[in-house]
Protein backbone atom coordinates (compact mmCIF):
# COMPACT_ATOMS: atom_id res chain seq x y z
CA UNK A 1 0.00 0.00 0.00
CA UNK A 2 1.07 3.29 -0.72
CA UNK A 3 0.56 6.12 2.67
CA UNK A 4 -2.00 8.92 1.92
CA UNK A 5 -3.71 11.59 3.39
CA UNK A 6 -5.63 9.50 5.77
CA UNK A 7 -2.28 7.54 7.10
CA UNK A 8 -0.73 8.37 10.86
CA UNK A 9 2.36 9.64 9.20
CA UNK A 10 3.84 9.77 12.45
CA UNK A 11 1.93 7.82 15.10
CA UNK A 12 2.02 9.93 18.43
CA UNK A 13 0.93 9.30 22.06
CA UNK A 14 1.34 11.44 24.61
CA UNK A 15 2.19 10.21 28.15
CA UNK A 16 0.11 12.73 30.35
CA UNK A 17 0.51 13.45 34.47
CA UNK A 18 -2.62 14.01 36.45
CA UNK A 19 -3.14 16.76 38.08
CA UNK A 20 -3.79 17.17 42.23
CA UNK A 21 -6.44 19.41 44.13
CA UNK A 22 -5.20 22.15 46.08
CA UNK A 23 -5.69 20.66 49.50
CA UNK A 24 -2.96 18.02 48.56
CA UNK A 25 -0.88 20.35 49.67
CA UNK A 26 -1.82 19.73 53.60
CA UNK A 27 -1.95 15.94 53.40
CA UNK A 28 1.97 15.86 53.77
CA UNK A 29 3.37 13.18 51.71
CA UNK A 30 6.93 13.08 50.57
CA UNK A 31 9.02 11.05 48.34
CA UNK A 32 10.83 10.23 52.01
CA UNK A 33 7.17 9.11 53.41
CA UNK A 34 5.17 8.53 50.53
CA UNK A 35 1.29 7.97 51.14
CA UNK A 36 -1.31 5.16 50.33
CA UNK A 37 -2.64 5.07 46.80
CA UNK A 38 -6.38 5.53 48.19
CA UNK A 39 -5.40 8.90 49.88
CA UNK A 40 -3.56 10.06 46.78
CA UNK A 41 -6.10 9.04 44.46
CA UNK A 42 -8.87 10.51 46.46
CA UNK A 43 -7.36 13.65 46.19
CA UNK A 44 -6.56 13.76 42.22
CA UNK A 45 -8.39 16.29 40.31
CA UNK A 46 -10.23 14.46 37.71
CA UNK A 47 -12.15 17.25 35.97
CA UNK A 48 -8.36 19.20 35.32
CA UNK A 49 -6.61 16.30 34.33
CA UNK A 50 -9.18 15.20 32.29
CA UNK A 51 -8.70 18.25 30.65
CA UNK A 52 -5.44 17.92 29.89
CA UNK A 53 -6.33 14.84 27.80
CA UNK A 54 -9.06 16.56 25.78
CA UNK A 55 -6.10 19.33 24.98
CA UNK A 56 -4.11 16.51 23.78
CA UNK A 57 -6.47 15.19 21.67
CA UNK A 58 -6.73 18.56 20.21
CA UNK A 59 -3.16 18.65 18.68
CA UNK A 60 -3.71 15.58 16.60
CA UNK A 61 -1.88 13.08 19.77
CA UNK A 62 -3.49 10.67 21.23
CA UNK A 63 -3.01 9.49 24.95
CA UNK A 64 -0.80 6.94 26.57
CA UNK A 65 -2.42 6.54 30.02
CA UNK A 66 -1.47 5.25 33.25
CA UNK A 67 1.83 4.69 32.38
CA UNK A 68 5.35 6.36 34.40
CA UNK A 69 4.62 10.15 33.60
CA UNK A 70 0.85 9.17 35.72
CA UNK A 71 2.76 8.41 38.42
CA UNK A 72 1.86 4.76 37.93
CA UNK A 73 4.15 3.09 40.49
CA UNK A 74 2.41 5.29 42.90
CA UNK A 75 -0.88 5.36 41.79
CA UNK A 76 -1.83 1.70 41.73
CA UNK A 77 -4.04 -0.23 39.41
CA UNK A 78 -7.48 1.33 41.20
CA UNK A 79 -6.77 4.93 40.18
CA UNK A 80 -4.96 3.81 36.86
CA UNK A 81 -8.29 1.88 36.41
CA UNK A 82 -10.29 5.28 36.55
CA UNK A 83 -7.68 6.79 34.49
CA UNK A 84 -8.38 4.28 32.23
CA UNK A 85 -11.92 4.72 32.69
CA UNK A 86 -12.72 8.16 32.04
CA UNK A 87 -9.82 8.46 29.30
CA UNK A 88 -12.20 5.90 27.68
CA UNK A 89 -14.78 7.48 27.98
CA UNK A 90 -13.90 10.54 26.25
CA UNK A 91 -14.03 9.08 23.26
CA UNK A 92 -10.79 10.92 21.76
CA UNK A 93 -10.31 11.33 17.97
CA UNK A 94 -6.63 10.55 18.33
CA UNK A 95 -7.19 7.22 20.46
CA UNK A 96 -5.33 6.17 23.23
CA UNK A 97 -3.29 3.15 24.60
CA UNK A 98 -2.38 2.28 28.48
CA UNK A 99 -0.20 0.69 30.54
CA UNK A 100 -0.97 -3.04 31.58
CA UNK A 101 0.38 -4.38 34.82
CA UNK A 102 1.00 -6.32 37.74
CA UNK A 103 -0.26 -3.83 40.30
CA UNK A 104 -3.33 -5.40 40.99
CA UNK A 105 -0.94 -8.20 43.21
CA UNK A 106 -0.36 -7.29 46.53
CA UNK A 107 2.35 -10.12 46.25
CA UNK A 108 3.92 -12.25 43.63
CA UNK A 109 4.72 -15.88 44.43
CA UNK A 110 5.00 -17.72 40.90
CA UNK A 111 5.22 -16.28 37.24
CA UNK A 112 1.89 -17.55 36.58
CA UNK A 113 0.41 -14.72 38.86
CA UNK A 114 1.84 -12.03 36.28
CA UNK A 115 0.50 -13.50 33.06
CA UNK A 116 -3.10 -13.76 34.78
CA UNK A 117 -2.42 -9.88 35.74
CA UNK A 118 -1.21 -8.84 33.27
CA UNK A 119 -4.13 -10.68 30.75
CA UNK A 120 -6.96 -8.95 33.32
CA UNK A 121 -5.33 -5.41 32.81
CA UNK A 122 -5.09 -5.85 29.02
CA UNK A 123 -8.89 -7.56 29.07
CA UNK A 124 -9.86 -3.86 30.90
CA UNK A 125 -8.05 -1.53 28.61
CA UNK A 126 -9.10 -2.95 25.86
CA UNK A 127 -12.68 -3.07 26.70
CA UNK A 128 -12.40 0.63 27.17
CA UNK A 129 -11.27 0.99 23.95
CA UNK A 130 -7.41 1.71 24.52
CA UNK A 131 -4.71 -0.34 23.11
CA UNK A 132 -2.42 -1.91 26.09
CA UNK A 133 1.35 -1.43 26.38
CA UNK A 134 2.47 -4.31 28.56
CA UNK A 135 4.47 -2.61 31.10
CA UNK A 136 7.91 -4.24 32.35
CA UNK A 137 7.67 -6.81 35.05
CA UNK A 138 10.22 -5.94 38.28
CA UNK A 139 9.59 -9.16 39.93
CA UNK A 140 11.30 -11.03 36.72
CA UNK A 141 14.69 -8.85 37.56
CA UNK A 142 13.88 -9.61 41.54
CA UNK A 143 13.78 -13.00 40.70
CA UNK A 144 17.08 -13.27 38.44
CA UNK A 145 14.81 -14.57 36.13
CA UNK A 146 16.40 -16.00 32.64
CA UNK A 147 16.50 -15.25 29.18
CA UNK A 148 14.29 -18.17 28.65
CA UNK A 149 11.58 -17.23 32.04
CA UNK A 150 11.17 -14.10 30.63
CA UNK A 151 10.13 -15.72 27.22
CA UNK A 152 7.97 -17.59 28.72
CA UNK A 153 5.76 -15.43 31.06
CA UNK A 154 5.72 -12.73 27.97
CA UNK A 155 4.69 -15.98 25.08
CA UNK A 156 1.86 -17.09 28.15
CA UNK A 157 1.05 -13.42 27.95
CA UNK A 158 0.71 -12.87 24.36
CA UNK A 159 -1.32 -16.22 23.65
CA UNK A 160 -3.94 -15.35 25.85
CA UNK A 161 -4.40 -11.65 23.69
CA UNK A 162 -5.69 -10.19 20.45
CA UNK A 163 -3.83 -7.67 18.69
CA UNK A 164 -2.61 -4.95 18.58
CA UNK A 165 -0.56 -4.86 21.77
CA UNK A 166 2.85 -2.85 22.42
CA UNK A 167 5.52 -4.21 24.86
CA UNK A 168 6.72 -1.11 26.80
CA UNK A 169 10.77 -1.49 27.56
CA UNK A 170 11.86 0.91 30.66
CA UNK A 171 15.30 1.90 31.54
CA UNK A 172 16.81 1.85 35.11
CA UNK A 173 16.96 5.32 35.12
CA UNK A 174 13.52 5.72 34.73
CA UNK A 175 13.07 3.06 37.72
CA UNK A 176 16.17 1.39 38.78
CA UNK A 177 14.89 -1.54 39.88
CA UNK A 178 14.41 -2.36 36.08
CA UNK A 179 18.66 -2.94 35.78
CA UNK A 180 19.43 -5.52 33.79
CA UNK A 181 15.67 -6.17 32.09
CA UNK A 182 15.23 -8.15 29.21
CA UNK A 183 18.74 -10.17 29.78
CA UNK A 184 20.11 -11.81 26.53
CA UNK A 185 18.31 -12.09 23.44
CA UNK A 186 14.52 -12.22 25.20
CA UNK A 187 13.18 -9.00 23.53
CA UNK A 188 13.84 -10.16 20.53
CA UNK A 189 12.82 -13.56 20.75
CA UNK A 190 9.49 -12.20 22.58
CA UNK A 191 9.12 -9.54 19.36
CA UNK A 192 9.05 -12.24 17.15
CA UNK A 193 6.35 -15.06 18.50
CA UNK A 194 3.65 -13.04 17.39
CA UNK A 195 3.58 -10.10 15.20
CA UNK A 196 0.24 -9.78 14.50
CA UNK A 197 -0.79 -9.86 17.56
CA UNK A 198 2.31 -7.30 19.14
CA UNK A 199 2.11 -4.44 16.85
CA UNK A 200 5.26 -2.62 18.10
CA UNK A 201 6.84 -1.67 21.22
CA UNK A 202 7.98 1.13 23.43
CA UNK A 203 11.42 1.98 23.65
CA UNK A 204 12.32 4.12 26.90
CA UNK A 205 16.36 3.28 27.28
CA UNK A 206 17.59 7.00 26.03
CA UNK A 207 19.97 4.72 23.83
CA UNK A 208 19.33 5.79 20.15
CA UNK A 209 21.54 3.23 18.64
CA UNK A 210 20.11 0.51 19.83
CA UNK A 211 16.68 1.94 18.93
CA UNK A 212 17.58 2.59 15.21
CA UNK A 213 19.06 -1.09 15.23
CA UNK A 214 15.61 -2.53 16.61
CA UNK A 215 13.12 -1.21 13.99
CA UNK A 216 15.03 -2.07 11.45
CA UNK A 217 14.77 -5.35 12.70
CA UNK A 218 11.16 -5.08 13.31
CA UNK A 219 10.04 -3.71 9.76
CA UNK A 220 10.02 -6.64 7.78
CA UNK A 221 7.80 -8.00 10.09
CA UNK A 222 5.49 -4.72 10.04
CA UNK A 223 6.48 -4.12 13.55
CA UNK A 224 6.69 -0.37 14.82
CA UNK A 225 8.73 1.14 17.30
CA UNK A 226 7.50 4.08 19.66
CA UNK A 227 10.33 6.19 20.93
CA UNK A 228 10.51 6.98 24.36
CA UNK A 229 13.58 8.45 24.11
CA UNK A 230 13.17 11.66 25.75
CA UNK A 231 16.61 13.39 24.38
CA UNK A 232 16.35 12.14 20.85
CA UNK A 233 12.93 11.84 19.47
CA UNK A 234 13.61 14.30 16.92
CA UNK A 235 16.19 12.40 14.49
CA UNK A 236 14.33 9.10 15.26
CA UNK A 237 10.93 10.60 14.02
CA UNK A 238 13.30 12.09 11.46
CA UNK A 239 14.53 8.76 10.41
CA UNK A 240 16.14 8.48 7.28
CA UNK A 241 14.16 11.35 6.05
CA UNK A 242 12.14 9.47 2.84
CA UNK A 243 8.45 9.48 2.80
CA UNK A 244 6.83 6.49 3.94
CA UNK A 245 5.84 3.71 0.73
CA UNK A 246 3.96 1.31 3.17
CA UNK A 247 1.68 1.33 5.39
CA UNK A 248 0.77 -0.88 8.12
CA UNK A 249 -2.52 -1.61 10.68
CA UNK A 250 -1.80 -1.12 14.13
CA UNK A 251 -6.00 -1.96 15.37
CA UNK A 252 -8.34 0.16 13.09
CA UNK A 253 -5.68 2.61 11.92
CA UNK A 254 -3.31 3.00 8.75
CA UNK A 255 0.19 3.16 9.63
CA UNK A 256 3.08 4.62 7.60
CA UNK A 257 5.90 2.14 7.69
CA UNK A 258 10.07 3.23 7.35
CA UNK A 259 12.96 3.53 8.95
CA UNK A 260 11.56 5.95 11.56
CA UNK A 261 10.11 5.99 14.96
CA UNK A 262 7.09 6.49 15.64
CA UNK A 263 6.88 8.29 19.36
CA UNK A 264 4.90 7.53 22.92
CA UNK A 265 6.61 10.10 25.14
CA UNK A 266 6.16 12.03 28.32
CA UNK A 267 8.18 15.09 27.01
CA UNK A 268 4.96 15.12 24.71
CA UNK A 269 3.03 16.98 27.41
CA UNK A 270 4.48 20.00 26.92
CA UNK A 271 5.16 20.04 23.14
CA UNK A 272 2.31 18.80 21.63
CA UNK A 273 1.49 22.65 19.61
CA UNK A 274 5.49 22.59 18.12
CA UNK A 275 5.25 19.13 17.52
CA UNK A 276 2.13 19.01 15.52
CA UNK A 277 3.19 21.71 12.96
CA UNK A 278 6.52 20.00 13.10
CA UNK A 279 5.08 16.62 11.73
CA UNK A 280 3.03 18.76 9.59
CA UNK A 281 5.77 20.05 8.21
CA UNK A 282 7.43 17.14 7.40
CA UNK A 283 4.37 15.70 5.99
CA UNK A 284 4.32 18.42 3.79
CA UNK A 285 8.37 17.62 2.41
CA UNK A 286 9.49 20.43 4.67
CA UNK A 287 12.28 18.35 6.20
CA UNK A 288 14.16 21.95 7.66
CA UNK A 289 11.19 22.57 9.39
CA UNK A 290 10.52 19.31 11.18
CA UNK A 291 14.29 19.74 12.22
CA UNK A 292 14.08 23.41 13.38
CA UNK A 293 11.14 23.10 15.45
CA UNK A 294 12.14 19.39 16.85
CA UNK A 295 15.74 20.91 17.69
CA UNK A 296 13.94 23.10 20.27
CA UNK A 297 11.94 20.56 21.64
CA UNK A 298 14.69 18.14 21.89
CA UNK A 299 16.84 21.16 24.04
CA UNK A 300 13.86 21.15 26.50
CA UNK A 301 13.64 17.31 27.11
CA UNK A 302 17.25 16.93 27.75
CA UNK A 303 16.73 19.07 30.48
CA UNK A 304 13.27 18.19 31.83
CA UNK A 305 14.39 14.79 31.59
CA UNK A 306 18.08 15.71 33.58
CA UNK A 307 19.26 13.52 35.73
CA UNK A 308 17.86 12.61 38.19
CA UNK A 309 15.82 11.12 35.58
CA UNK A 310 12.65 9.95 37.49
CA UNK A 311 11.89 13.35 38.30
CA UNK A 312 10.93 14.58 35.04
CA UNK A 313 7.12 14.96 35.49
CA UNK A 314 8.06 17.98 37.82
CA UNK A 315 8.79 20.11 34.53
CA UNK A 316 6.13 19.01 32.83
CA UNK A 317 3.30 19.86 35.43
CA UNK A 318 5.24 22.87 35.76
CA UNK A 319 4.73 23.54 32.52
CA UNK A 320 1.42 23.12 32.04
CA UNK A 321 0.52 25.72 34.72
CA UNK A 322 2.44 28.04 33.35
CA UNK A 323 0.35 27.41 30.20
CA UNK A 324 -3.19 28.01 32.42
CA UNK A 325 -4.08 24.17 32.02
CA UNK A 326 -3.82 23.59 35.57
CA UNK A 327 -4.56 25.88 39.20
CA UNK A 328 -0.88 24.49 40.67
CA UNK A 329 1.54 22.53 39.57
CA UNK A 330 1.88 19.65 42.82
CA UNK A 331 2.95 16.12 41.76
CA UNK A 332 2.28 12.87 44.10
CA UNK A 333 3.80 12.23 46.96
CA UNK A 334 5.28 16.04 46.35
CA UNK A 335 7.88 14.91 43.50
CA UNK A 336 8.11 18.64 42.28
CA UNK A 337 9.87 19.50 45.63
CA UNK A 338 12.36 17.54 43.99
CA UNK A 339 13.62 19.85 41.04
CA UNK A 340 15.16 23.42 42.73
CA UNK A 341 13.91 26.80 41.47
CA UNK A 342 16.80 27.47 38.66
CA UNK A 343 15.53 24.06 37.22
CA UNK A 344 12.21 25.40 37.05
CA UNK A 345 13.37 28.42 35.75
CA UNK A 346 15.58 27.36 32.44
CA UNK A 347 12.44 24.86 32.02
CA UNK A 348 10.24 28.19 31.56
CA UNK A 349 13.32 29.60 29.30
CA UNK A 350 13.35 26.30 26.88
CA UNK A 351 9.79 26.01 26.50
CA UNK A 352 9.47 29.50 25.62
CA UNK A 353 12.46 28.66 22.86
CA UNK A 354 10.59 25.51 21.80
CA UNK A 355 7.44 27.42 20.91
CA UNK A 356 5.28 25.96 23.99
CA UNK A 357 3.74 28.94 24.97
CA UNK A 358 -0.19 28.57 24.45
CA UNK A 359 -1.26 32.13 26.49
CA UNK A 360 1.73 34.32 26.71
CA UNK A 361 -0.30 36.66 29.24
CA UNK A 362 -0.81 33.76 31.91
CA UNK A 363 2.65 32.77 31.13
CA UNK A 364 4.40 35.15 32.05
CA UNK A 365 1.74 36.25 34.86
CA UNK A 366 2.81 32.48 36.56
CA UNK A 367 6.33 32.88 35.87
CA UNK A 368 6.58 35.99 37.64
CA UNK A 369 4.81 34.77 40.47
CA UNK A 370 6.87 31.77 40.77
CA UNK A 371 9.75 33.66 40.62
CA UNK A 372 8.58 36.17 43.35
CA UNK A 373 7.79 32.88 45.91
CA UNK A 374 9.92 31.43 48.68
CA UNK A 375 11.13 27.65 46.95
CA UNK A 376 10.07 25.31 48.27
CA UNK A 377 7.22 26.81 49.40
CA UNK A 378 7.17 27.32 53.35
CA UNK A 379 3.67 25.13 53.28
Amino acid sequence: MSADSDTAFRLCYGALHVVMRPEYRAVGHSLEQPGSAAVIEAHIDWVATMQLRRQMDGFGIGIAEAMDTAQRFFLGWPAAQKLIALTGALRLANGFCAGAGTDQLATVEASTQLVDAVVEQCNFIRSHGGIPVILPMPWLCATGASEQGYVDVYEAIIRQLRGPVFLHWLGPMFLASLNGYFPGNSFDRIMALDPAVVRGCKLSLLDMALEQRVRRELLPREQIVLTGDDFHFGQLMLGDGEPPTRTTMVGDRTVALGDFSHALLGILDAIAAPTQAAIEALQAGDRRGFVDRMDQCEALGKFVFEQPTQHYKAGLAFLAWLNGAQDNFMLVNREDLARDRDHYLRCAELAQKANCVLDQTVFAARLAEFAAAPWPPSS
